[in-house]
């Protein structure tokens, strides 16, 4: 089950440490601007430019600043947040088929948020309302790593997710049956399918203290990861504590994909995709991909609310559904490649 390191690290080109990063940060400053233009009312680059600086037409300024601005900012930063929470929860699981979305973390972040809701106890903009998703994914994840435990298989691991995203999404279906106001119901459906439209500055101050703490969590246990990859007591001989480690894995997901979820639902796969996509790119190293696997999600969800936006409809398709009709083909594909692990045998 343990998933190829390779040579990690030590025996990366230096040239490939050296371009991936930079590469990245491109990509996604260019797929910032992209969406800042992107929209009804298209905007060149010399009006972007003057509404950035507060200067030219009155109504684009509005509808970049307002509109457009809190939307790619938070494309970026909950992008890139699944991407590291994805590569984390890899590393910690030692498993190419880890990732928040199919573990039930989302689901559970949105369960614990739509029972808040429902109940009158927190409304879209309250600061309770991450507090709330961030114990639903806590209890989630902790489920999952309690449940898989230390050497658990793909099948068994695939099992426990489905379990878990199940029971939340029934709890889920129920508060919304038992809600008092129909409107209030419908609202929440369209939420939990992920979207980043009618986002705000305040959307944006509501979660990015969440997810700068929980980057720096993980981000900071990228050495644990190395070593955890030569097994638990591999790791545990060069001094790596595995429980705490589990512990800070655990927290870190739980605050940056619960806040995320509070402010743009459920947006699945990115967490998979993304670390998959830059593993070869750092040569299995899983100290070497959480930032790349980052930047990579940030990318992608970034390129996925562009696409939206462009793709002809009556209204905005959902960037939550538009992730998972891309993610589930690209999940079935690694299924398949795993067939042996899942079958019993090693990958």
């Amino acid at each position: 089950m343990t998933e190829r390191t390779g040579q990690a690290g030590a025996g990366a080109p230096k040239a490939q440490r050296l371009w991936l990063v930079p590469a990245l940060l491109g990509l996604v400053i260019a797929l910032f601007l992209a969406s800042l233009a992107t929209g009804p009312v298209r905007l060149s680059v010399a009006e972007l430019l003057a509404a950035l600086l507060g200067k030219g037409d009155e109504a684009h300024r509005v509808i970049l600043m307002d509109i457009r601005l809190p939307r790619a900012i938070l494309a970026v930063a909950i992008g890139f947040m699944l991407g590291l929470a994805g590569a984390a929860m890899q590393g910690l699981l030692r498993n190419p088929l880890a990732a928040p979305s199919l573990f039930g973390a989302p689901q559970a972040a949105a369960f614990s948020a739509v029972v808040t809701i429902s109940l009158g106890l927190n409304d879209a903009l309250s600061w309770g309302l991450p507090i709330a998703a961030i114990l639903g994914a806590f209890a989630s994840v902790f489920l999952l790593v309690a449940i898989a435990g230390r050497n658990a298989s793909l099948l068994l691991l695939i099992l426990a997710g489905l379990a878990v995203s199940s029971l939340a999404g029934a709890g889920t279906a129920l508060a919304m049956n038992l809600a008092a106001n129909p409107f209030a119901a419908l609202e929440i459906a369209f939420w939990l399918m992920g979207s980043l439209e009618d986002r705000s500055i305040r959307h944006v101050t509501l979660v990015l203290p969440f997810i700068l703490v929980a980057s720096v969590l993980l981000y900071l246990q990228r050495g644990a990861f190395r070593a955890l990859s030569l097994g638990e007591e591999a790791a545990a001989s060069l001094g790596v504590a595995v429980e705490r480690l589990r512990f800070i894995v655990i927290l870190g997901v739980a605050l940056g994909v619960g806040a995320s979820v509070a402010v743009a639902g459920t947006i699945a796969f990115i967490g998979l995709i993304a670390p998959h996509l830059m593993r070869p790119l750092v040569n299995h190293d899983p100290a070497r991909l959480l930032l790349p696997a980052g930047l990579a999600g940030a990318a992608l969800l970034l390129a996925a609310d562009i696409a939206v936006r462009i793709i002809p409809a009556q209204s905005d398709i959902k960037v939550g559904v538009l992730t998972s009709i891309i993610g589930v083909p690209f999940f079935l594909l690694l299924i398949v490649r795993q067939r042996r692990s899942l079958a019993g045998g090693v990958a």
